[in-house]
């Protein structure tokens, strides 16, 4: 039986740490036994990179600005994770050809829109002057995805239920964030072009006068 709940579930995760999403399905496969984990993910080299990985991201998701980087530079990967996870729980579970392509596109389909309110949320976050908010996003996500996939490895529809709850009320800050967002781009976009024509501002001081 094709376990759609994990897939959904791990796909949501997977948009907003990835990294951590893989390290915590391998090891409660590994140390916990669990079943529906595919021993693919439990293996000690997936394990190694996963942990390297996630502690990159880690340092990274604290850091303003350089988070949202990371961000963009993961839109690709992240979907591929998620989709990635979705395949091999499929044939985990011997599924047919068909069902592992869903499993694909759930997985992959449902990083890509956490992913894509992370992003978002997290642009949003980098507008406030202080660093604190922006620490305490990223401790939030990494918590978040921790305690998400363990719950969903011993209780996945429950667990789906709640990662559909936290997607939708996530889309809903996302579209609440929006007008800060803009706001927030603009104006890193006109300290970019003050920066780049310093010409233009003496060109607006006044000549002494004779």
């Amino acid at each position: 039986m094709l376990p759609v709940s994990l897939i959904f579930t791990s796909g949501v995760a997977s948009g907003v740490n990835s990294y951590a999403a893989v390290l915590v399905l391998g090891l409660l496969g590994r140390f916990g036994h669990i079943a529906a984990i595919p021993p693919v993910l439990e293996r000690p080299p997936v394990l190694a990179a996963a942990a390297v990985l996630f502690i990159g991201q880690f340092v990274v998701g604290k850091v303003p600005v350089l988070d949202s980087v990371w961000d963009v530079v993961h839109t690709a990967l992240r979907p591929v994770v998620g989709g990635a996870i979705g395949v091999v729980m499929a044939q985990h579970a011997q599924a047919n050809s068909a069902a592992v392509i869903a499993a694909a596109a759930l997985g992959g389909g449902t990083a890509l829109a956490s992913h894509v309110v992370k992003t978002g949320t997290r642009i949003g976050v980098n507008a406030s002057p202080e660093p604190f908010s922006n620490i305490a996003a990223s401790l939030l996500e990494d918590l978040g995805v921790a305690g998400l996939v363990s719950f969903a490895v011993f209780h996945p529809v429950t667990a789906a239920i709640v990662a559909a709850v936290v997607l939708a009320a996530g889309i809903v800050l996302f579209a609440l964030l929006a007008s800060r967002i803009r706001r927030a781009w603009h104006r890193r976009r006109d300290a970019r072009l003050r920066r780049q024509s310093p010409g233009d501002r003496l060109a607006g001081i006044p000549s002494p006068q004779r």
